[in-house]
């Protein structure tokens, strides 16, 4: 592309030719006005705001920035007298028609325009045009369109009714430069993004996320809907994104595996006493986390479903764990995020804050005294499980409250607490298919939570050589005992990688192919696949390198074919003997 010199408000620069004004302008951080100018739509200069000066030799013209191509050698004013008499004779004719839309007004001010001559209109729709663009050209959806001529001329969908296309992706709200589009109930909208699902069709899984790259949520991106934007795309200078890119299943050989599949918090819902999900202001742990989360859909603000703050609030404890109905063990987390969750709500809105807790649990380092903190800011708590959640007031101080019923132990009193939300702090479950997971592997599981060798000499290990596990699939923990446990697999792994081989169990099972039968009963008893079938022999055969001698096929061989090495009948009666030596003389 050839480069050409352009002089804006006295200043040389270089830029492609027929590049539109405006962008040269931004470029060099010169502001022009605009309310019709979107990048990713073609500019067609339909407000006028954007109008500039331009001289060709003795050639002068009044052209809309964001539109015309800069040639060789122009000189653009942006603010001379004649462009600043334009604007604000186009901005007294578009208040005449949308004379209280706050943007207009402040843009009319800033040209000393206090009150218009022809009058304010009471619409709110500049008739710019770009989401009828964006709906049409960049989401493919079709919805929008001009209709009408003149004064009456209006944005609307097709005969003024809701129409089946609309996705509701809200491009035309963002686009809009007035706000005369809104999405309806878009704070109930915000609450239901409070669960960590993704806010945006292109995220990042989480933070922590290896690789760190961003991925495509296929059920909310405006193209896998309508076939249209692809923005994205355009946008991409290294040319990333491929929309039609499929999942492939790899199948990769590695020596050893750390087992690390975490957790899933428990469903509220299985505790219809405390009415999550029937009341918008009773929140999970999860929900109450990313709406204090400055990367949230209230951007850090603790709000109820109404967009007030709250002036009390309680949260309740153990909710799905140490209960008889559920999980009989403790989560060990709770307590100490519940706790977290007092202090932010006391920093960031001052509001009365009720825990109501059954014991206290505060076990690592530092914990007990961040107890101690909370109590000294005065937060509440009261000994005691949360019996129900209602919206039923009995006096005029419980009206429009969550009313928490709760029997407090420490006084011997059941107490009804009114609250403004109500947050649940749920425990930790395994994931679903942990079981499944086990079985592939060939590991134990208890609980749904993955066995360790050893709890306390092979916390990391499993019975399976070269399988590791790590963080809360085996077991509730926080995140120093989960960075600390990984950091301990990883360890456990390069030990074994660096070593080159292996040891193998000194005492294993051992077959007599003349004794076995060919019943094939310990195949099928064999947790660790260690024992397979000799078709053309007959015969049971045991691998030295999966065996690790529980001794389980040789007690069922119903022909005694099989004997644990080391553990022969001949070489334990002479332990024996040896043990009674001297009993016998």
């Amino acid at each position: 592309m050839k480069t050409i010199k352009v002089k804006i408000d006295g200043i040389e620069t270089e830029a492609e030719d027929r590049t539109p004004i405006l962008n040269i302008a931004q470029k060099l951080g010169i502001k022009i006005p605009t309310l019709c100018h979107h990048p990713l739509l073609e500019p067609y200069g339909v407000c006028r705001i954007c109008t500039v000066e331009v001289r060709s030799g003795k050639r002068i013209r009044m052209v809309t920035a964001c539109n015309y191509p800069a040639t060789n050698g122009i000189e653009v004013l942006t603010n001379s007298p004649r462009v600043r008499r334009d604007r604000k004779l186009i901005l007294e004719w578009m208040m005449a028609r949308c004379g209280h839309v706050k943007v207009i007004e402040d843009l009319a001010a800033e040209y000393g325009i206090t009150e218009p001559r022809f009058g304010r209109g009471d619409d709110d729709c500049i008739l710019c045009g770009l989401c009828v663009r964006v709906c049409q050209d960049v989401v493919g959806a079709n919805v929008l369109g001009f209709f009408n001529r003149g004064a009456t001329r209006e944005v609307s969908t097709a005969y003024g009714e809701t129409s089946d296309k609309c996705i509701a992706c809200g491009a035309c709200a963002y686009v809009c430069p007035t706000g005369a589009i809104k999405i309806e109930n878009d704070e109930a909208l915000v609450r239901e993004a409070l669960p960590l699902g993704p806010l945006t069709p292109i995220h990042v899984p989480f933070m922590q996320a290896v690789p760190h790259q961003p991925v495509i949520d296929p059920e909310s991106c405006i193209h896998f809907k309508t076939g249209g934007c692809k923005v994205c795309e355009k946008v991409c200078e290294v040319k990333a994104i491929d929309h039609a890119q499929q999942p492939v299943t790899e199948t990769i050989e590695v020596g050893a595996v750390i087992l690390a599949t975490g957790f899933k918090q428990f469903d509220a819902e299985k505790l219809p006493e405390y009415g999550y999900g029937k009341y918008p202001n009773v929140l999970s742990g999860l929900e109450f986390e990313k709406m204090n989360s400055a990367s949230g859909p209230t951007g850090g603000q603790i709000q109820l479903a109404n967009g007030q703050p709250p002036k009390s609030v309680g949260i309740i404890h153990c909710v799905g764990s140490r209960d008889e109905r559920n999980n009989k063990y403790c989560s060990r987390v709770c307590c100490m995020y519940a706790l977290k969750f007092a202090h932010l709500i006391k920093e960031k809105t001052g509001a009365d804050v009720y825990n109501f807790y059954i014991d206290m649990r505060c076990f690592g380092k530092g914990y007990e005294e961040f107890y101690h903190r909370l109590l000294e800011e005065e937060v509440r708590f009261i000994r005691g499980r949360a019996a129900s959640i209602s919206d039923f007031p009995f006096n005029e101080t419980e009206v429009g409250k969550l009313i928490v019923r709760v029997e407090d132990t420490l006084i011997g009193q059941v107490r009804r607490v009114p609250l403004d939300m109500v947050i649940l702090a749920t425990g930790l479950e395994p994931v679903a298919d942990a079981t499944e997971i086990a079985r592939t592997f060939n590991i134990s599981c208890g609980n749904g939570f993955f066995t360790e060798r050893h709890p306390k000499l092979a916390p990391v290990s499993t019975a399976t050589d070269g399988i590791f596990v790590a963080g809360t699939c085996q077991g509730p923990k926080d995140i120093p005992d989960t960075v600390a446990q990984a950091g301990a697999a990883a360890s456990a792994v390069q030990s074994l990688i660096s070593r080159g081989e292996i040891e193998v169990e000194s005492a294993t099972s051992v077959v007599d192919a003349e004794k076995c039968s060919g019943c094939r009963i310990c195949n099928t008893l064999c947790s660790l696949s260690a024992i397979s079938f000799d078709e053309e022999k007959g015969v049971t055969v045991i691998n030295d390198v999966l065996c690790k001698g529980c001794g389980t096929c040789a007690a069922a061989c119903p022909s005694g074919a099989i004997t644990a090495r080391h553990f022969t009948d001949e070489q334990l009666f002479s332990e024996i003997e040896g043990v009674l030596y001297d009993v016998r003389t």
